[in-house]
């Protein structure tokens, strides 16, 4: 694997190498408080209560959930129905409350009606006013996403694009599965990108902005598709702003990477895990021992608070 393609798995070190790889979200599920400060991304452990307590109370607070794969029923995790619900039992046991929940895709694992009733069904137990969602390619199984745009889509555009604001946060929800590359790739295509450059023009540079998707639009593992192709022109689109954040799932694993002024970071699952990027024949559903898999399952908290120019991202993990 080329060295600009690296991903840094050394869990026992936190901080940037030369590369700009944030080392904090390891494979072994360790949990990290991230903070954004000027362009740097400063981690502290979970366990360090005092320090989180200095982003704890952001005045914008909210939840990204990712690969629910509602209907999944393998080896990997035959009960995703529990493990989904003991993520919302973990957004329950935020001390920050969160207004609303991003997912960012495959909410279902082959696009039936009752994959989708069961995954809106759990959320309206969790103690957020919204929840925004982007498809993931199992969300577009068999009518090209029809479904999902009929539940989850009002109000967007295209194959389900859409922006909002929040507290002075402007959000992005982009799609890049409706169309997928060779291998796998994700792709965004010139009607969204063509939006997406109207959508940011008008804002000021001190706009903070959350781009959410569900595959990375950095290149994590292109052998495997993990990447998307035209992500470049997207991200030139943000070049003007100071603080971005991109979230993203697909890949079951966090990681996160900071290029500039953008941080990326993929969530894990909330269904099952996958291979570290090239340590398989192939991505795919990871059976582990049952008593690890909870250790590899989680949810993303995310805060930001006004005038601070500051995200915090915590994964939290459900074992």
């Amino acid at each position: 694997m080329a060295e600009k393609n690296q991903i840094l798995y050394d869990h026992n070190h936190d901080g940037i190498d030369r590369r700009g790889f944030l080392r904090c979200m390891a494979w072994a599920g360790t949990g990290a408080l991230c903070v954004l400060e000027g362009g740097v991304l400063k981690t502290y452990a979970l366990g360090r209560t005092g320090e989180m307590g200095k982003v704890a109370k952001g005045e914008l607070a909210f939840v990204q959930i990712s690969d629910s794969h509602m209907g999944f029923d393998k080896p990997a995790n035959p009960d995703v129905i529990g493990t989904f619900k003991a993520a919302i039992d973990k957004i329950n046991a935020l001390p920050v409350e969160p207004e609303f929940i991003l997912h960012t895709g495959d909410v279902s694992h082959l696009s039936k009606p009752a994959e989708f009733d069961n995954v809106e069904q759990i959320l309206k137990s969790a103690k957020a006013s919204e929840v925004f969602y982007v498809p993931g390619e199992h969300d577009f199984v068999g009518d090209e996403g029809k479904q999902f745009l009929e539940r989850f889509g009002k109000g967007s555009q295209g194959s389900g694009w859409y922006s909002f604001d929040k507290k002075g946060v402007h959000f992005i929800g982009l799609v890049n599965v409706a169309s997928l590359k060779a291998g796998g790739l994700g792709s965004l295509g010139s009607e969204q990108l063509e939006w997406l450059e109207k959508d940011v023009k008008h804002l000021s540079k001190s706009t903070p902005v959350v781009v959410f998707a569900h595959i990375p639009l950095w290149t994590v593992y292109p052998e495997w598709g993990w990447g998307t192709e035209d992500s470049a022109q997207a991200l030139g689109y943000l070049k003007k702003f100071g603080s971005v954040t991109v979230l993203n799932g697909h890949i079951h694993q966090t990681m996160q990477k900071v290029e500039g002024n953008v941080t990326f970071h993929t969530a894990a699952s909330t269904a099952f895990p996958q291979p570290k990027p090239g340590a398989a024949p192939s991505p795919g559903p990871m059976k582990v021992p049952a008593e690890q898999l909870r250790g590899l399952l989680g949810v993303t908290d995310v805060q930001y608070k006004k005038g601070q120019h500051a995200l915090a991202v915590t994964d939290e993990f459900l074992g």
